[in-house]
């Protein structure tokens, strides 16, 4: 499969570099062709991995994953343009997260999620929310957190939910923990959970942790 990975933080690294090794093609994708941290991953991945624009990325994708931050996520998918997105699937992990004066803050929030204006600014895109709700380090080895903790997804399309369940498996989530909240509105929750993974973060000291659901049968 082709992915494209929109960022270049430690959150696009991380996602790029476990899909290179189950495989994959990637394109890590940044604002310039000349990115010198997209071009020093993509070398020291070599092979599959390969740099280029944000468009370029997606362009030579089957699948667009967003891991730049939440508020500049539109500006990004602006610049792939929609003819690149357009029946493609798009997963959205992102979080739309700003500190002001030193405290964070999610814009948009409760009424809205970024998850719901990337579908809306792309209609034709096949937008699944997901894994916005754990560290990149635990997105893609969910072994690092003991017991049945869980991941969530949700989107308008049913393929393209299966799809991105099947690359959630490919990272080594079980398919009993994915659990499926519906439709695009449900990322207004998922994003809101922020805020209680940062308090959790501060009291662990770090980011090895998880949530599990229990449901009775």
């Amino acid at each position: 499969m082709r992915y494209a990975v929109l960022g270049t933080g430690e959150v696009g690294r991380t996602l790029g570099g476990r899909l290179v090794e189950l495989g994959h093609e990637v394109t890590l994708g940044s604002r310039s062709e000349d990115n010198p941290v997209a071009r020093e991953w993509s070398t020291a991945a070599a092979g599959r991995a390969h740099a280029g624009t944000f468009a370029q990325a997606a362009a030579a994708s089957e699948v667009v994953i967003n891991a730049v931050g939440g508020r500049v996520a539109l500006e990004a998918l602006g610049a792939v343009g929609a003819g690149h997105l357009d029946g493609k699937v798009v997963v959205d992990v992102s979080n739309p997260l700003a500190f002001e004066d030193g405290q964070p803050r999610l814009d948009p929030v409760e009424s809205d999620s970024v998850g719901e204006r990337i579908q809306q600014a792309f209609p034709h895109a096949r937008v699944v929310k997901t894994l916005n709700t754990v560290n990149c380090q635990v997105m893609v080895d969910p072994g690092r957190v003991p017991g049945g903790h869980a991941v969530f997804v949700c989107g308008e399309n049913a393929d393209a939910k299966e799809q991105v369940k099947e690359l959630l498996g490919e990272f080594g989530w079980p398919a009993g923990r994915v659990l499926d909240l519906g439709g695009i509105r449900s990322a207004r929750a998922v994003e809101m959970y922020l805020p209680l993974w940062l308090t959790m973060f501060r009291e662990f000291g770090h980011a090895d942790f998880n949530i599990e659901v229990c449901r009775a049968r």
